[in-house]
């Protein structure tokens, strides 16, 4: 006799689990919710609200952690840690949707978060006639830099003929997409006026969409640069600031249907619960987005490393990259080079190589869609052996 411990990430895994050692179908679909197990944390509610979680939670075999005042009122609002099967939440959902309170609202919330959680199906992203699958595979988003002050490859492709000979290089290499940037935001950064942000990169992109197949994106804040790029053939908008930095952002990308990745930024690195700050702001974007009407499937997330966070900030990030699955919505990450690598094993940008491939492969781990790299050869075949890993896709039993 043996015993070994089971990781089991969602019901697909279960099922097929339990479907391994020979039970028959009807009970592997009866069993496996009950494989799964869950914990989620809710914020903002009134002691009112917490009670009823906790005895409901309680009453289906499961546990909610709540503040000490929830008893006795003496708190007005807290955050319920509840910890469940999956099976148990079906049967919380089907008691809150009828309570008061407020409580079926919140159940609709759980219940959204929970389907997050089982994975995204792959799907297509259709950005302006190019077309990304999202979730089959990493994808490679490589940098081009048309900037004279970039960290890391600042003025190495300011000649517009360089940058197109870098572009078509790095799709050789295996980029499925160009990040096009022209304004750099390294620490201490000067802020650059659209006009001079336009001139760098528009004659570069012109060119680029000419010769390349893969889709472009626009690294930029400014609406403005963002409409003349969209114009100009761009597929795609890494905004910075999640549509905060320029009013006008949302209402131009809804007019020229193109994708959006928001990044999580901030100014100084003070926080109470980082990544439920994280998850907030982005909610928030996506509520902008959705007024908009800007589609969800054109949404891609960005932890924003590097940015507003210390290095140990940035190392947590990291570390609890897979939270960011209960939004449902592709993560793009972007360590390459940057000052986390270089303070962490205190090297010089020239010699970040293998921490980058570290953090890359650790990035997918944590559910990592799409990956950001200056060095696309090398990061492209991290990716392809991370994958090969992480990748596995269970079928229905």
């Amino acid at each position: 006799m043996e015993v070994r411990n089971l990781q089991l990430k969602n019901k697909v895994a279960a099922l097929a689990e339990i479907a391994g050692i020979g039970a028959d179908q009807a009970g592997c679909r009866l069993m496996a919710p009950k494989g799964v197990y869950r914990v989620l944390k809710v914020t903002g509610l009134t002691p009112v609200q917490a009670n009823i979680l906790k005895q409901e939670m309680l009453a289906k075999g499961a546990e909610a952690a709540v503040a000490r005042g929830v008893i006795n009122g003496s708190i007005q609002q807290t955050s319920v840690l509840l910890m469940g099967t999956l099976k148990q939440y079906d049967a919380l959902l089907a008691k809150l949707e009828m309570q008061c309170f407020g409580l079926p609202m919140l159940a609709g919330q759980i219940k959204e978060v929970l389907q997050n959680l089982e994975g995204c199906i792959p799907y297509c992203l259709y950005c302006r006639g190019k077309e990304l699958v999202l979730g089959e595979r990493t994808l490679v988003m490589g940098i081009l830099n048309v900037t004279p002050d970039s960290f890391s490859d600042g003025g190495l492709f300011f000649d517009p003929g360089k940058a197109v000979e870098q572009a078509l290089q790095m799709v050789e290499e295996g980029a499925d997409i160009i990040d096009l940037g022209g304004e750099s935001t390294r620490p201490g950064y000067v802020p650059v006026k659209p006009e001079e942000e336009l001139k760098r990169v528009i004659p570069v992109l012109e060119k680029i969409i000419e010769k390349v197949p893969v889709p472009v994106s626009i690294d930029t804040s400014k609406a403005e640069v963002a409409r003349q790029a969209l114009e100009a053939g761009a597929c795609i908008v890494n905004d910075q600031w999640a549509f905060r930095a320029d009013l006008r952002m949302p209402e131009i990308m809804a007019r020229y249907g193109a994708a959006v990745i928001f990044m999580h930024n901030q100014r100084g690195t003070k926080y109470k619960d980082m990544m439920g700050e994280m998850i907030h702001y982005f909610r928030e974007s996506m509520a902008v987005a959705e007024q908009a009407g800007i589609e969800r499937g054109k949404i891609i997330i960005d932890p924003g490393i590097g940015f507003g966070k210390t290095v140990e900030q940035n190392l947590e990030t990291m570390r609890r990259l897979p939270e960011l699955a209960c939004l449902g919505l592709p993560v793009l990450v972007g360590t390459s080079r940057k000052s986390m690598i270089g303070k962490t094993l205190d090297l010089p940008i020239d010699q970040r190589l293998e921490g980058t491939a570290a953090t890359v492969a650790l990035s997918i781990a944590g559910g990592a869609d799409v990956v950001r790299v200056h060095d696309v050869k090398e990061m492209a075949r991290v990716v392809k052996m991370t994958d090969a890993i992480v990748r596995r896709h269970f079928t229905n039993v």
